[in-house]
């Protein structure tokens, strides 16, 4: 009796198994690859986490052993990336000095957090996670997929060399506290930045002099080594910054040091466009679409993406959520489009765009052979009043879906559906 039961627990486990190897295949949906034209009535395969194959009824080849997912009469798009979010709490430096690039919000992130559901409600699945703007710099940001999990471990986004992930800086009057240490004008904002990095330059200059001979290696020291990897361009600047002369002072460190850059904001990046451009920099805007905020960014308009997409500009989106919410991301492609973005780029700005910034385009923003199997599936076009959000998907598994009361709670709910679910979190935690 034991060895029959044995094997029937045996067969259940091999069956699951056998079941999530299965290849599984969208069709008859328009797809939007990003990367290519829309294809009508289209087929969009996906087999252990990455995309196998997209195209038309006629030219792709469906699996025998796949599961058939009719979704005729919808649309697919690729999860969307934003570039720029607060989601989980990860704060990184404080009031104790307004340089902090040793901070890491991986140390702070509460993986958790309700705000990834109301993300995935959204259609976001991969987020640069960053600490706020209070200081000059922050700390170190970090990339992470909509994974489900408990450890922030289970959503970071790695390759051989490590972590993906940048440094938040930020100028303007949000670093300007009038407390003791920090900045009182933007002229001593940019010599502290200027001093910092002078600093991590003659850090950098003893680490290449000294080679391989750890004996002549300067003493550890945890504030230059994100300095140095930002000088070495392994690390991307992700610049806070509002008024057209902050965006100004922001390039000329970058050309300075010689770091990469994402400016951020740019609420009077309309103003720059041409120099913006000019300087290469790849732009990270947020759509506010209601007034109220600070008063360096009274001058934002949703003309910008156009403004931008002109000048020649890689231009990106991102909800910086709590401040604006994650549910409603694709509103910002819909609302720039209308004041004059061209549809395409709007749709590239919630996607490949953003994914370009994070250095992540070979894995995420289009629906491209070979990459992860991150997407959305919408009730109709992205930019309608009307349509829906039914599901998102993360690396081939379904995160999200509209058809399942409590998702579907997370998409329209307000704090009382954020605040139940804590509740339950929590008591299931004391039940483990």
């Amino acid at each position: 009796m034991r060895t029959k039961i044995l094997l029937i627990i045996c067969w259940f486990f091999s069956v699951s198994v056998i079941a999530q190897e299965k290849p599984i295949v969208f069709k008859g949906a328009l797809i939007y690859p990003i990367t290519g034209a829309p294809i009508q009535n289209g087929v969009l395969v996906v087999h252990k986490g990455r995309i196998i194959s997209v195209g038309t009824a006629q030219t792709t080849n469906i699996p025998s052993d796949a599961e058939i997912r009719d979704v005729s009469g919808k649309m697919i798009m690729p999860g969307l990336v934003d570039t720029h979010s607060h989601l989980g709490g990860p704060d990184g430096g404080d009031a104790s000095s307004p340089l902090s690039p040793d901070t890491r919000v991986l140390d702070a992130v509460n993986p958790t957090s309700d705000g990834f559901k109301k993300a995935l409600a959204g259609g976001i699945t991969t987020i640069n996670l960053m600490s706020g703007s209070g200081m000059l710099m922050s700390g170190q940001t970090i990339y992470v997929k909509m994974r489900d999990g408990k450890l922030i471990e289970d959503l970071l986004i790695t390759n051989e060399k490590g972590l993906y992930g940048g440094l938040k800086m930020a100028n303007g009057t949000n670093p300007m506290r009038g407390i003791a240490g920090y900045p009182a004008t933007r002229a001593k904002s940019a010599a502290l930045i200027r001093e910092l990095f002078t600093k991590a330059v003659e850090y950098k200059k003893k680490m290449e002099k000294a080679g391989k001979d750890s004996s002549k290696m300067p003493e550890r020291d945890l504030r230059m080594e994100p300095l140095v990897e930002v000088l070495n361009g392994r690390r991307v600047v992700h610049f806070h910054t509002h008024k057209a002369n902050d965006v100004l002072t922001a390039i000329r460190l970058a050309k300075e040091f010689g770091f990469r850059m994402v400016l951020h904001h740019v609420s009077e990046g309309w103003k720059v466009a041409s120099e913006i451009a000019a300087a290469g920099f790849p732009c990270s805007i947020i759509t506010v679409d209601a007034p109220g905020g600070k008063l360096e960014a009274m001058n934002v308009s949703l003309t910008t993406g156009a403004a931008l997409e002109k000048a020649g500009v890689l231009t990106g989106f991102h909800r910086d959520d709590g401040i604006t919410d994650s549910r409603l991301f694709l509103r910002s492609a819909a609302l720039m489009a209308r004041e004059g973005m061209s549809r395409e780029e709007a749709l590239k700005a919630v996607t490949i765009n953003g994914a370009k910034m994070l250095d992540l385009s070979s894995r995420v923003g289009s629906l491209e052979k070979g990459k992860d199997a991150d997407l959305v599936i919408l009730s109709g076009d992205p930019f309608s009043v009307y349509t829906k959000l039914e599901q998102t998907w993360v690396e081939g598994i379904k995160r999200f879906d509209i058809s399942i009361p409590k998702d579907r709670a997370f998409l329209t709910g307000g704090f009382e559906v954020y605040s139940a679910d804590r509740s339950e979190f929590h008591e299931h935690r004391e039940e483990e």
